[in-house]
């Protein structure tokens, strides 16, 4: 699923944008992320192999990949393997001991006030996180399988699978 040919079809990209819509999302990587510019490429590269098997099924053989540094998504296309996605998240603006700020009207130095209790919104932002790749996911998933009925998704769907 995805694109390699169009910058707002590229299917990393779109699942980039919906992560860095969510309110504190800063930052967003897949596989390895940031850390492929401190590797060379033979570090990086996920090498294809290939292995029979005996029964018509996509998890016992065929094309593999021994590692998915790529997280799954190579040039804007899935290539197969795992999506591996990371939000990185901002810390909750409001804390027990407050930073300096000013006064918008006196232009005073004065503290930030305390205004909520929770210490940490990472665990809500990770199911919101899931429900956007979900979301994503399945519109190219429609984008590429799509028909006017759910029986026309899986006849294309199939027909996909018994082609590979």
């Amino acid at each position: 699923m995805g694109n390699h040919t169009q910058w707002d079809l590229k299917l990393d990209a779109r699942l980039a944008y919906a992560l860095m819509s969510i309110q504190a999302i800063k930052g967003v990587e897949f596989g390895l992320g940031y850390n492929v510019s401190n590797k060379y490429g033979s570090e990086v590269h996920d090498e294809i192999f290939y292995e029979k098997s005996t029964k018509r099924s996509l998890l016992t053989g065929g094309f593999k990949r021994h590692t998915n540094n790529a997280g799954g998504i190579e040039g804007g296309i899935s290539n197969g393997e795992p999506i591996v996605a990371r939000a990185h998240m901002k810390p909750i603006p409001t804390l027990k001991k407050p930073l300096r700020s000013v006064d918008l009207i006196t232009k005073e130095p004065i503290e930030a006030s305390y205004e909520r209790s929770d210490v940490c919104a990472v665990p809500a932002a990770s199911v919101v996180c899931e429900g956007m790749v979900a979301f994503e996911i399945a519109r190219a998933f429609l984008e590429k399988f799509g028909g006017d009925s759910l029986d026309e998704v899986k006849r294309n769907y199939e027909g996909y699978l018994s082609n590979m």
